[in-house]
């Protein structure tokens, strides 16, 4: 069969969904030497950067899900997987969901002092682990049930001739956990169906045109995301080759080197990654770096800087048809939009290229799939044209709610909505501005607004010399307060005065309330497991300790 005739089938099938991708990929007569996955690590005794065909994969999946069958696993099981390598995490996801069972991931990067409490609301059958996450669990009781602790070095030993037949997903079965980014809270668990957390691959992914040639695609996304579930998926589907990287060279993400590294080595034509991605990306020079394989950026979670997209789409490059024929010149597109582990999906889109100059936090216009309103919450009604609104979102991608937790889930509903927790504005076009969150922007009373994320992307184009910036405003007494903290480009000088390019940015009103600019090693920035800064945080961290 071939591809455009697979997707096709793929597409029309009602019973595809996020849990039996494989199931559907054999019984629509994929070819199992074709794409599966790629680890940087090494996988069952085979080496890191040895490609998994799709029979392969299926294989060490079922090996997997024959191993956890037979220690009791079933059907609607909550598991908790909480390892480092890709590999552990998405093998483990797959048998998972082979046998009906709920995995929850975990990300590698949360702290033992999160993790314990996370995976006691669970109410898990077991935990499987690395020895380092088993060790940042300790010895405290997680209310596991019968399959308690279990090595993930193990689970590959299971006869894959054993596994059971392939679970039947209903649309509405629960087929995974993944966790919020925690920037405003503790890490919350949240719970996606059968059918939300395929509903982009299927409407948009299976149907958009395919590119031409081969298709080699590269994430850094975290892989214990939903956002990680999704590239698999779709790179499955569509027959792409996809590279999936481990976290390394950095605490909280990839590595810009690691990411740069793994670019000149594999030559994908796309690449998936997180805002702090490219924040990472910006430490280097890229013109010392062959990226020209890279055609396509993809940013999903955070909307991302234009000092930063800027800079990657001068890089990589696209083909250009001729008289003579197509060629390759310089540049690249970046796809931005915004998305969370509750919206499923990113709910907007906008392609950015050499020239472009829609910018100004601007994601785009929505995808077929979303209903977008943005809402004056004291009301209920929408706002007009230019205001800002509290984003509302309708979306077949939406994740059910949260995992034992029946209190946030409903505190997010509002007349139908989920309210995202985001602050936007449109334009006369319908263009869509994000400004920040809602629990970070600062009332500076009259009408006037501090708006945080806003404030930092008009910082980044002030200051070229400027790598990152978090803004840290709150309130003090009766008073707003503002610190600027600076993560500088290598080679930037830290002494050169920035002040009136900090002022202009944020603007009069929010300049009046600026009490220091200061320039910050990156320990200093406070982030959550998937590298987003947490600004509650260092607002209590930071106006706490340097108080006026």
């Amino acid at each position: 069969m071939t591809a455009k005739n697979l997707r096709a089938a793929l597409a029309a099938d009602p019973e595809l969904g996020a849990g039996n991708v494989l199931l559907k990929l054999r019984e629509h007569g994929a070819a199992p030497d074709g794409p599966g996955i790629t680890f940087d690590t090494a996988v069952d005794g085979r080496p890191p950067w040895t490609a998994l065909t799709l029979g392969v994969l299926d294989e060490r999946v079922a090996a997997r899900a024959a191993w956890l069958h037979e220690r009791g696993v079933q059907p609607r099981d909550p598991v908790a997987v909480f390892v480092t390598s890709a590999a552990d995490c998405f093998l483990n996801f797959l048998a998972l969901a082979r046998l009906g069972a709920i995995p929850a991931l975990m990300n590698g990067n949360m702290p033992g002092e999160y993790a314990v409490p996370f995976v006691r609301r669970l109410r898990a059958v077991g935990v499987i682990t690395d020895s380092a996450h088993r060790a940042l669990l300790g010895d405290e009781d997680l209310e596991l049930g019968g399959l308690g602790h279990v090595d993930a070095a193990e689970t590959g030993g299971g006869d894959p001739a054993k596994a059971p037949a392939h679970y039947r997903h209903h649309a509405d079965d629960p087929v995974a956990i993944t966790h919020s980014s925690g920037t405003t809270r503790v890490p919350a668990a949240v719970v996606h169906s059968h059918a939300s957390l395929f509903a982009a691959v299927r409407r948009i992914r299976l149907t958009e045109p395919r590119p031409s040639g081969v298709v080699r695609e590269l994430s850094v996304l975290p892989a214990a995301h939903a956002a990680g579930i999704i590239t698999v998926n779709q790179a499955l589907c569509n027959r792409y080759e996809l590279l999936y990287m481990s976290a390394q060279g950095g605490e909280f993400v990839h590595s810009g080197a690691a990411v740069l590294d793994a670019i000149e080595r594999w030559r994908p034509t796309g690449v998936f990654g997180f805002a702090v991605t490219w924040a990472e990306l910006a430490r280097y020079d890229l013109t010392e770096r062959d990226l020209s394989s890279v055609r396509v950026w993809f940013n999903t979670g955070d909307s991302a800087h234009e000092a930063h997209i800027r800079r990657l789409v001068a890089a990589g490059s696209h083909p250009e048809y001729t008289p003579e024929g197509p060629v390759d010149v310089p540049g690249s597109r970046f796809i931005d939009g915004i998305g969370s582990t509750e919206m499923g999906h990113s709910a907007f889109h906008i392609t950015h290229r050499p020239g472009s100059d829609r910018y100004g936090r601007c994601v785009g216009k929505p995808y077929p799939f979303a209903e977008v309103a943005l809402l004056d919450l004291a009301t209920g009604e929408e706002v007009p044209v230019g205001a800002v609104g509290h984003v509302a979102l309708k979306s077949p991608t939406l994740a059910p709610g949260y995992w034992n937790d029946s209190v946030t889930t409903y505190r997010t509903r509002f007349r139908g909505w989920y309210l995202t927790g985001d602050l936007m504005y449109r334009d006369a076009d319908g263009w869509y501005y994000h400004v920040d969150r809602a629990v970070d922007a600062v009332d500076l009373g009259g009408g006037r607004w501090l708006y945080t994320a806003m404030s930092e992307e008009r910082i980044l184009v002030g200051c070229p010399d400027v790598r990152d910036c978090t803004v840290v405003a709150g309130r003090e007494a009766d008073q707003v307060v503002t610190d600027v903290l600076l993560m500088l480009a290598a080679g930037a000088d830290p002494d050169v005065d920035r002040a009136p390019a900090v002022r202009e940015a944020l603007g009069e009103p929010a300049a009046a309330t600026l009490r220091r600019i200061v320039v910050v090693p990156e320990g200093e920035i406070v982030v959550g497991p998937t590298g987003k800064v947490r600004k509650f945080l260092m607002r209590q961290r930071h106006l706490a300790v340097t108080g006026a």
